[in-house]
C-alpha cells in the first residue's frame, strides 16, 4: 500500500492507496492546527494498515509541517517518509529548471499530467496561482501569480470598509455595490490575467497545449478560460502517487 501526502500552506492531504491504486482513505487537515495531537487524532487509521504499507511519499511546501509529519509517520509504522523532491525523477520527468527552485506541488502536478505525446499547462488555484508548462515529459517552467483567496482576503484584512465575502461569477463588470464591486474585479481581473498568461505561453513558445485546471477556485473560472479545459480535482496526489510507483 502506498501512503501519499500533500501538505500545502493551507491545506494538507493524507491518501492511503491499495496495491491497486485505489483510494482506501483520504483524510484533510490544516496546516495551521498541525501538532502532535491533531495528527495522533487524525492519522490513528496508519495503525490498522502499518504491516501493509510499503512506500511513503509527500509533496511539501512547508518544511517545519513536513518534518512534524515525518516523525509521526515514522514514529507510528516504521516506514522511512520520503520528500518528492529528494527522488531521482529523471524516468518520469526531465526538468529544465533548477529543481531547487521549484515546489513539490508543482512537480507532482507536472508528474500527474505527463505523456510522450500532448503538452500541458496546468493552472493551479492554491495559495498562489501557479502556471506549469510540461512540453511532452519535459517540465519547462513556470509563472507564479498571487492566490485568489490570500488576495481576497489581505484586501478585507488591510482595508477597514472591504467586507469578506464569498467569490462568485458575476456578469457585469461594473459593480452597483462594494460587493459586486470586488466580485466583479477578482472575477473578471483573474480571468484576465489567466487568459493573458495563457496566451502569452502559447504565443512565446509556439506550441499547441492541453489546458488543466485544479484547486480551490477551478471550477469558478473553468468556463471563464478561452479555450477548452478540464479540471483535475486531486491532480497533486495523484502525481505524488505516480511518483511513488514509478520513481526510482
Amino acid at each position: 500500500m502506498y501512503l501519499i501526502g500533500d501538505i500545502g500552506n493551507t491545506d494538507i492531504k493524507i491518501c492511503l492507496f491499495n496495491k491497486n491504486l485505489k483510494l482506501v482513505r483520504k483524510i484533510r487537515l490544516k496546516t495551521s492546527l498541525l501538532n502532535n495531537n491533531y495528527l495522533a487524532n487524525n492519522l490513528k487509521f496508519i495503525n490498522k494498515y502499518k504491516s501493509k504499507i510499503t512506500k511513503v511519499l509527500i509533496s511539501s511546501v512547508v518544511p517545519l509541517a513536513y518534518k512534524n509529519i515525518k516523525k509521526f509517520i515514522e514514529k507510528s509504522i516504521k516506514i522511512n517518509c520520503i520528500e518528492l523532491k529528494k527522488l531521482k525523477l529523471n524516468n518520469l520527468l526531465k526538468i529544465k529548471v533548477n529543481k531547487k527552485q521549484i515546489g513539490s506541488d508543482r512537480l507532482a502536478n507536472a508528474i500527474a499530467v505527463i505523456d510522450k505525446k500532448r503538452n500541458f499547462i496546468v493552472v493551479d488555484f492554491g495559495t498562489a496561482t501557479n502556471f506549469d508548462v510540461v512540453v511532452k515529459n519535459t517540465y519547462i517552467g513556470g509563472i507564479l501569480a498571487p492566490g485568489v483567496s490570500l488576495s481576497l482576503n489581505t484586501l478585507s484584512d488591510k482595508a477597514s470598509l472591504i467586507p469578506k465575502i464569498k467569490l462568485n461569477k458575476i456578469k457585469n463588470v461594473i459593480g452597483k455595490n462594494t460587493t459586486a464591486a470586488i466580485r466583479a474585479g477578482f472575477y473578471h481581473g483573474y480571468s484576465g490575467l489567466i487568459d493573458n498568461i495563457i496566451k502569452m505561453i502559447i504565443k512565446q513558445s509556439g506550441k499547441s497545449f492541453n489546458i488543466i485546471l485544479t484547486g480551490g477556485y477551478s471550477y469558478l473560472f473553468k468556463n471563464s478560460i478561452k479555450g477548452k479545459t478540464i479540471i483535475k480535482k486531486d491532480l497533486t496526489i495523484n502525481g505524488v502517487l505516480k511518483a511513488a510507483v514509478f520513481s526510482k
